[in-house]
């Protein structure tokens, strides 16, 4: 049966988001939450707390390291609701190909507000359109889930900013306009799907319009 409620988190603040300098050094990856990550990550656990009650969690992340940083420490306030958790590739960041200096991603990020999120394709990565693709295969994998006998009232996916507005974007339908007039959540942001009694999901949380 369909969760009456799907809810994504976007990951911790990241020592790439601290710090643009990082990804010179670091596989993105392999970037750790920041002290600041931590704290956006337990509050979102207290969050989804509030939200679920006593009531149980199937959950879905990022392997990426700041992802699965995030569910150790969102966790710890809803241990006795999840039934299992489990990492999936495909809903992991846009990939970036490897190292970068700070001015090569600062030129990146011009042209792709100038070009476009969803059709620019980062040299030697994936353009927004190569991550709605995969999303769109992991939504597969989704339906069948629901499908499962006793499958739990609510579904958790810890992702990454791009990688979330993606699988918005490709569960309701939106145009690549409607896409690209969003920004990304903000780290640690808690963004709910609830299931009226029509079947349907409705996006109860709000994004920001891009400046």
């Amino acid at each position: 049966m369909k969760p009456k409620r799907i809810i994504l988190v976007r990951h911790g603040e990241s020592e790439g988001n601290a710090a643009g300098g990082n990804y010179e050094f670091i596989p993105d990856y392999a970037l750790k939450l920041t002290a600041k990550g931590v704290e956006q990550a337990c509050q979102a656990g207290k969050v989804i707390q509030q939200l679920i009650g006593d009531e149980t969690l199937y959950v879905y992340l990022s392997p990426y390291t700041r992802a699965r940083q995030t569910w150790h420490h969102l966790k710890v306030n809803i241990e006795a609701n999840f039934v299992k958790a489990k990492e999936d590739p495909r809903i992991r960041e846009q990939d970036w190909g490897h190292f970068r200096k700070p001015e090569i991603i600062e030129q990146i990020d011009q042209d792709r507000d100038q070009y476009s999120h969803f059709y620019y394709r980062i040299p030697d990565g994936e353009s927004g359109a190569d991550v709605y693709d995969r999303v769109s295969t992991f939504l597969e994998t989704l339906h069948r889930d629901f499908a499962k006998p006793e499958y739990p009232p609510n579904m958790l996916i810890v992702t990454h900013g791009m990688t979330l507005r993606l699988f918005l974007m490709r569960w309701f339908h939106w145009t690549v306009e409607e896409f690209e007039n969003l920004q990304n959540p903000h780290n640690g942001q808690v963004v709910v799907m609830e299931r009226t009694d029509d079947g349907h999901y409705h996006l109860i949380s709000e994004l920001e319009k891009r400046r």
